[in-house]
């Protein structure tokens, strides 16, 4: 009874980064799309070996949007709520913070320093709603991330293959 007991406490209560994008997937107010990383066509872009290694190091890409309208305001505060208190969690190292035309949000990611397994972008706006990106990859480097943003620059990449996803992250 002892051990059950401990294997108990053991167990967090707080919901996972993962369950919260399972549970919220058949949500209406949530758009959701997984996409392969070879989705940004990379292929034709001239890459510093740096930027080519970040690019290799990925493997895909979870979104997960909440697309505010004046119908679920309250269901939006609360979302937002739980996926602040998520990436509160001692498992998230920030990255930076973002503070854009389009919003606030924070970078962030789960792993050793020099080997991210997974980065974690959340940005909210007042107007829109909010997007959590996880981006999964092996041995990601912080330092290639920014090479990996600049990269994603340089392909002038437009969201093509994102569908309703890449119409909220524009607009």
């Amino acid at each position: 009874m002892l051990f059950g007991a401990l294997v108990l406490a053991s167990c967090s209560s707080q919901q996972s980064l993962q369950e919260y994008y399972v549970d919220n997937s058949e949500n209406p107010n949530f758009i959701t799309l997984d996409v392969p990383a070879s989705i940004l066509k990379m292929d034709a872009v001239e890459l510093t070996e740096t930027q080519e290694e970040a690019i290799g190091s990925l493997r895909k890409f979870n979104l997960l949007a909440f697309k505010k309208t004046a119908d679920n305001v309250a269901e939006y505060k609360t979302e937002r709520t739980k996926v602040k208190e998520i990436l509160k969690g001692d498992d998230f190292v920030e990255l930076m913070k973002i503070n854009s035309q389009y919003g606030k949000g924070v970078i962030k990611y789960i792993g050793e320093e020099d080997a991210i397994d997974e980065v974690i972008i959340y940005g909210d706006s007042n107007d829109k709603g909010f997007a959590l990106v996880r981006v999964l990859g092996k041995d990601m480097n912080p330092a290639h991330i920014v090479q990996l943003i600049q990269a994603i620059q340089k392909s002038e990449y437009d969201g093509a293959g994102l569908g309703e996803i890449g119409e909220f992250l524009k607009g």
